[in-house]
């Protein structure tokens, strides 16, 4: 899959976002869904992904270790573990068409929840001190998480609700999703969406992980993070159209 210059320069772009996500920008992981969702298809890129999130994962938790605890983790993990246990039905029960559009709305939800954020702040925090904010997050977290890999955004949102500090909701969603994301391994494995060859192309793509990690430490310390967002919900919001409609 990979042996085509042009392909591989867009998975190298994907695999950068996926770093750079996980240095803070939860929602530059938009582009890395959709851009692997089109070289590899819906249901293939789930699998193929999942390895990239989990070396990023153990890249930033030690670097993050100083900050945040696994306190929030433990109230997250329950009503997240209900929505993968329905996403990964799901995956396994829809055609690649589906999945296709499935994933795109996913993304479009995730962009609407930054959007009102944004637009609406003093209701979204009306929202958020809500009894069943955490549980819904949680959910929804998990169902974006095993569907599409797209829970960033979801558990960045309700740390920011509960006025998290920047370095304090890095760390701790350092810790949520390495748990997750490992525990998410079976469940591909059991739909046969990790494979030899997938692996392979994982390994091909790994630096590209690396670079934006480090890219993403920069870029924090250096671009107002509001600029940094906002183009990325632009560019995922016209993304995750063209999954659903086109």
């Amino acid at each position: 899959m990979l042996s085509d210059p042009g392909v591989l320069a867009l998975a190298m772009l994907a695999a950068l976002c996926i770093g750079l996500s996980k240095a803070g920008f939860s929602g530059i992981s938009m582009v890395s869904i959709v851009l692997l969702a089109d070289i590899y298809g819906s249901k293939a890129s789930v699998g193929l992904t999942l390895p990239l999130l989990i070396a990023a994962d153990l890249m930033a938790y030690p670097a993050f270790l100083k900050h945040g605890s696994w306190k929030p983790v433990w109230k997250l993990l329950l009503p997240s573990l209900v929505g993968i246990a329905v996403g990964w039905w799901l995956l396994g029960e829809i055609s690649e068409a589906t999945a296709r559009r499935v994933i795109g709305s996913c993304v479009l939800t995730m962009v609407l929840l930054q959007a009102f954020r944004r637009w609406q702040p003093v209701a979204f925090e009306r929202l958020a001190e809500s009894v069943g904010f955490g549980t819904a997050a949680g959910v929804l977290g998990g169902f974006a998480t095993m569907l599409a890999n797209a829970a960033g955004p979801v558990i960045q949102l309700y740390l920011m609700a509960r006025k998290t500090p920047k370095m304090e909701l890095i760390g701790i969603g350092a810790r949520f999703f390495l748990l997750i994301n490992l525990l998410k391994v079976p469940l591909n494995a059991r739909l046969a969406l990790i494979t030899p060859e997938s692996l392979q192309d994982n390994l091909k793509l790994l630096p590209a992980v690396a670079v934006g990690i480090l890219g993403g430490k920069w870029i924090l310390r250096h671009v107002p993070q509001i600029v940094f967002e906002w183009m990325i919900v632009i560019f995922a919001a016209i993304a995750g159209m063209r999954m659903v409609f086109w």
